[in-house]
């Protein structure tokens, strides 16, 4: 049993008081046979008006805040604890038909995997199917797992991380092209690709567990992880993350998934002031090992 923690700061800075509208906070993590949650609070700053708890469309758990006060910053701080047991390595359990590519789902299964399979951004000139082809034997059948291992292990040897503040996720092309990206643009690159193949792939938003860094509290470090998952006749969604080159759960904590990474943003929201109000954001999330021995159990999530 190895337990993971987490402790996730979002800090908005603002030169004058200011209003805040509904916020949207996506961080519980989603109990699964491999990752079991301990305990998951929330501290919010201003104090909200009101919070509650939905499951969106993926499923994903996420908190909706709104305020009736006005501050000069508004401060967001989360904190979770769970029993993460990963495969001690990937494990391509899949059915005859799902081991080589080319490949059909079945006829069950596909009316709720279209969505995942369908590409969502334009590829003009197939640059982005042009690049996943060549993962694939020219003549023949590929190995699966081979297929989609080589392609994780190519955007991680092959790209430039590049940390980015401005929100949102570059096209998939723009991220071929300069050959740079942020972990977010790198998984919707390859659940592009791998849709151009006739896969089912999903965006992924957690945290990442780094041995380097445990321990580490130092302010403004570590941020927020995205990779993504395809589906696998028989296996069901696997991760790979093509930043880190991880196949298989090791080291990710899955918080949410969806179908287009505008759809799993961490924590979203609105203020009213001025547009020079903003004077910032600040971003601290420390990922650690614990004893499980001492391990909290769940707890009532903090409702205020």
């Amino acid at each position: 049993m190895t337990v993971l923690r987490v402790r996730h700061i979002t800090t908005y800075a603002y030169k004058r008081l200011v209003g805040f509208g509904e916020h949207r906070v996506l961080f519980r993590p989603r109990d699964s046979y491999d990752q079991r949650l301990l305990m998951a609070d929330i501290e919010v700053s201003p104090k909200p008006s009101r919070m509650h708890w939905i499951h969106d469309v993926f499923g994903n758990c996420v908190a909706i805040v709104n305020f009736d006060q006005r501050a000069k910053e508004l401060r967001f701080e989360t904190n979770i604890a769970l029993d993460h047991s990963p495969a001690a390595a990937p494990q391509f359990r899949t059915r005859s038909k799902g081991k080589t590519w080319p490949m059909d789902y079945d006829e069950d299964d596909l009316p709720d995997l279209e969505p995942s399979m369908r590409r969502h951004y334009p590829d003009a000139d197939g640059a982005v199917e042009k690049w996943a082809r060549r993962f694939v034997h020219p003549t023949g059948t590929t190995d699966t797992g081979h297929l989609l291992g080589t392609m994780t292990m190519a955007i991680k040897e092959g790209f430039s991380y590049s940390r980015r503040t401005d929100p949102g996720t570059q096209p998939p092309g723009l991220t071929l092209s300069t050959g740079s990206g942020t972990c977010r643009d790198f998984a919707l690159l390859m659940m592009e690709a791998c849709r151009s193949l006739g896969f089912a792939a999903r965006f992924v938003t957690g945290y990442i567990y780094v041995a380097s860094r445990d321990g580490s509290q130092t302010r403004g470090g570590g941020a927020t992880h995205a990779w993504c998952q395809v589906y696998l006749p028989g296996a069901g969604w696997v991760e790979f993350d093509p930043t880190n080159g991880i196949v298989g759960n090791r080291d990710l904590i899955r918080v949410g998934v969806a179908r287009d990474p505008r759809q799993a943003i961490p924590l979203s929201g609105t203020y009213a002031g001025k547009a020079d109000d903003p004077m910032g954001m600040v971003v601290q999330v420390n990922v650690t090992t614990a004893d499980p021995a001492v391990a909290p159990i769940s707890q009532p999530l903090e409702t205020n």
